[in-house]
C-alpha cells in the first residue's frame, strides 16, 4: 500500500466508525476509555522499549535537550497517560447535551443540542503523551481520530495506538476509531490536507512551521493550536519572593513547552533589587539571560537582547529580560510580541491586576500565578487536545466540549410557512 493509499484508507475507515460512535452510549465510551487506560499500564514495558528506539534515533540525530524531553517516555509518564484517560471517563458526555429549547410563537420548539464533529485528524510533532490524550477526548467526544504524529515518535506512537485501539475495539468500540497514519514522509500530511471528503477538522500541535504549514496549505477546516510566546510582568506592587518563585517555575520548570515563558518584563522601581537575585536563580539553573541596555547596567555580563528575542518561543533555558517604566509599557510590550497564548502579572495591586486581565488579549490570563497552569489537566479538562490561541470556535486548552459542535433541533406540530 502506497503512502496516499494508507491514508485514504484509515481516514475512510474513520469516517465509517464515526458514524456509528455518535450515537454510543456514554457507559459504553466511558467503559473503553478506563480499559485503554488499563492496558497502557500494562503495556508500560513494551512502550518504553519502543520509546527508547526513538530517543536513540533522537540523541544520534542531535535532537535538541528538550525536544528529547518531550520525547521521553518514563513509568511516571505513562501512569499520567493511563489517569488523563480515567480522568477523561469521569467527565459528562457532551453528546446529547440540549442547550437551548426556546418555543416561538407559531408553536415551534427550536433548541441545539451539542454533537461530534466527526473524524478529527491531528498532526503533532514528537509528544507520544500526545496520542493517548487526543484518542481519549476524541472518542469520550463521540469523533473518531486519525492521528499523524512525527517521525522522531513513530515507534513510540505506533506502540500507544495499538495498545488503544486494541483496548477500545475489545470493549466494544467500532473498528477504526483511533488510528496512525505510520508513514512518516510529508506526502502523508500533503495528503491529509485535501480529505474534506473523510476529515472534519484538522487540527495541528507543534512548532510554528508546522502549524502554519497546515493552516496555509489545508483545505479541511483547522482549529489553530498556538505557539507561545509567553511574558510574565513584575509589577513595581509585587511581593518579590513569589516574583521569584513564580519566574523560576515559569522558565525552567520544563523549557520545552508552549505554555513556558519567554519574556521577563521588570519594572523599574524595583529592577535593582530583583534583576540580581533572579539572575543568579537562572545561572543556577543553566538558564541563558539576554537583557536589554537598562538590564545589562544592572548585571554585568548579560548578552544583548535582540528584537528578535522578544519575537522567539525559545523552549530551551533560554530567557530574554527588559525594564519597564510602568504597567503601560509592559502592556504595550505584550500586544507587540504577544502570540496570544499566555501572559500573566505579578502584584499586589488590585487595580493593577484587573486592568492588565481586561486588557491584555490572550487565551489565558494569570495574576500571581505561573503561566505554566495553561494545560488541559490543571483546568480540569482531564487532558487537552492543544491550546487554541485563535478565536473562532476554541480558544484555551481544548478539551471534550471545544470537539463538538451544534445542529438545531425543531418540535412542531404541523407548522406550515405562510
Amino acid at each position: 500500500m502506497n503512502i496516499k493509499e494508507e491514508v485514504i484508507t484509515k481516514a475512510k475507515e474513520a469516517k465509517k466508525a464515526a458514524k456509528a460512535l455518535a450515537n454510543i452510549s456514554s457507559v459504553l465510551k466511558n467503559k473503553a476509555l478506563l480499559a485503554m487506560a488499563d492496558e497502557l499500564e500494562r503495556s508500560t514495558e513494551e512502550i518504553l522499549a519502543a520509546n527508547r528506539e526513538d530517543m536513540d534515533f533522537g540523541r544520534d540525530n542531535g535532537l535538541p535537550e528538550p525536544l528529547l524531553d518531550r520525547l521521553l517516555l518514563t513509568e511516571e509518564r505513562i501512569e499520567g497517560m493511563a489517569q488523563g484517560l480515567r480522568e477523561v471517563a469521569q467527565l459528562d458526555d457532551p453528546i446529547g447535551e440540549v442547550l437551548e429549547m426556546k418555543k416561538r410563537p407559531n408553536g415551534l420548539k427550536i433548541g441545539q443540542v451539542r454533537v461530534p464533529l466527526g473524524v478529527i485528524g491531528i498532526i503533532y510533532e514528537a509528544r507520544p503523551n500526545v496520542t493517548a490524550d487526543a484518542a481519549g477526548l476524541c472518542l469520550k467526544s463521540g469523533n473518531a481520530v486519525l492521528l499523524r504524529g512525527g517521525s522522531n515518535a513513530i515507534n513510540s506512537n505506533k506502540a500507544i495506538t495499538n495498545v488503544l485501539a486494541k483496548a477500545a475495539y475489545e470493549a466494544g468500540l467500532p473498528e477504526g476509531v483511533v488510528q496512525l497514519v505510520e508513514s512518516t514522509d510529508r506526502e502523508a500530511v500533503q495528503v491529509m490536507f485535501k480529505l474534506n471528503k473523510y476529515l472534519d477538522v484538522l487540527i495541528p500541535r507543534g512548532g510554528a512551521g508546522l502549524i502554519q504549514a497546515v493552516v496555509n496549505n489545508s483545505t479541511v477546516p483547522v482549529i489553530e493550536t498556538g505557539v507561545g510566546n509567553c511574558h510574565t510582568y513584575i509589577d513595581s506592587e509585587a511581593d518579590l519572593d513569589m516574583a521569584k518563585d513564580i519566574t523560576i517555575n515559569a522558565k525552567t520548570q520544563r523549557t520545552g513547552v508552549c505554555n513556558s515563558m519567554e519574556t521577563l518584563l521588570v519594572h523599574e522601581d524595583i529592577a535593582e533589587e530583583f534583576l540580581p537575585i533572579i539572575i543568579e536563580e537562572l545561572k543556577n539553573k543553566d538558564t541563558l539571560v539576554k537583557g536589554c541596555s537598562r538590564v545589562q547596567k544592572i548585571v554585568d555580563n548579560i548578552e544583548a537582547a535582540t528584537e528578535e528575542d522578544w519575537a522567539t518561543e525559545y523552549l530551551d533555558y533560554i530567557l530574554a529580560i527588559r525594564v519597564v517604566n510602568d504597567l503601560d509599557e509592559a502592556l504595550s510590550h505584550i500586544d507587540k510580541y504577544s502570540t496570544k497564548h499566555s501572559e500573566a502579572i505579578i502584584t499586589e495591586n488590585y487595580t493593577k491586576a484587573q486592568k492588565f486581565l481586561d486588557l491584555v488579549d490572550a487565551a489565558a490570563v494569570y495574576v500571581n500565578a505561573s503561566t505554566r497552569f495553561t494545560d488541559g489537566g490543571q483546568f480540569g479538562l482531564g487532558a487537552e487536545i492543544g491550546i487554541s490561541t485563535q478565536k473562532l470556535h476554541a480558544r484555551g486548552p481544548m478539551g471534550i466540549n471545544q470537539l463538538t459542535t451544534n445542529k438545531y433541533i425543531i418540535y412542531g406540530n404541523g407548522q406550515i410557512r405562510e
